[in-house]
């Protein structure tokens, strides 16, 4: 499904706001009051050397100033920013949410992160627990907003490992496995697959 621009909010009591939108609405996206502030952001594609998926996650004192030196990067079609309506986020807090982000999505590891090396900032124990409750409603409105860049690819009820859980596909003697998740399937490694759609295939599309 194409991204579409959207804009989310949690609670009254929380003071942030998150804004997503494909690259296709960039110049829109930058003409925001939003953005005028400091914030982070997390750009997501397809690197074309690779195929596989990539993803740039910033800070910046003003967001859109920083989006608009990343229109030369070829590799990103859509992007979510994190901003305070209230606009409190200072520089120091903005590094650090950056730094928290870039750790936990190298950890799910969904993404190849392009700038996987942050110097992240040092905060006082009440900064540091609010920044924390920040990045809480960043992990809870990313996949609201189209993105699993921090969703754990397997989130199986179990361990993870039991057969009980895991659904096998036999056809022609290929044996393929794979798992539920909240976002879709994973198929594990070492399935089989035929290398050719059958004509069957066309009339489930």
């Amino acid at each position: 499904m194409p991204w579409q621009r959207k804009i989310a909010r949690l609670s009254a009591n929380w003071s942030g706001k998150a804004i997503a939108a494909p690259r296709t609405d960039l110049e829109d996206l930058l003409k925001r009051d939003e953005l005028h502030q400091a914030g982070i952001y997390i750009l997501t594609g397809i690197d074309p050397e690779t195929g596989k998926p990539r993803a740039y996650i910033g800070e910046a004192e003003v967001i859109r100033d920083r989006l608009r030196q990343h229109r030369d990067k070829d590799f990103w079609g859509q992007t979510v920013a994190f901003v305070s309506k209230d606009e409190n986020l200072t520089k120091a807090h903005v590094k650090y949410l950056e730094g928290r982000l870039i750790d936990d999505a190298s950890a799910v590891g969904r993404f190849e992160v392009a700038n996987a090396q942050s110097s992240g900032a040092k905060l006082p124990e009440s900064d540091r627990e609010d920044m924390e409750v920040f990045l809480g409603k960043v992990h809870q409105l990313l996949p609201v907003l189209g993105s699993d860049i921090l969703t754990p690819i397997l989130q199986s009820s179990g361990s993870g490992s039991g057969d009980s859980e895991s659904l096998t596909c036999e056809i022609k003697g290929l044996v393929g496995r794979g798992w539920r998740t909240a976002t879709g399937f994973v198929v594990l490694e070492g399935s089989q697959a035929v290398l050719e759609n059958r004509r069957s295939a066309a009339r489930m599309v």
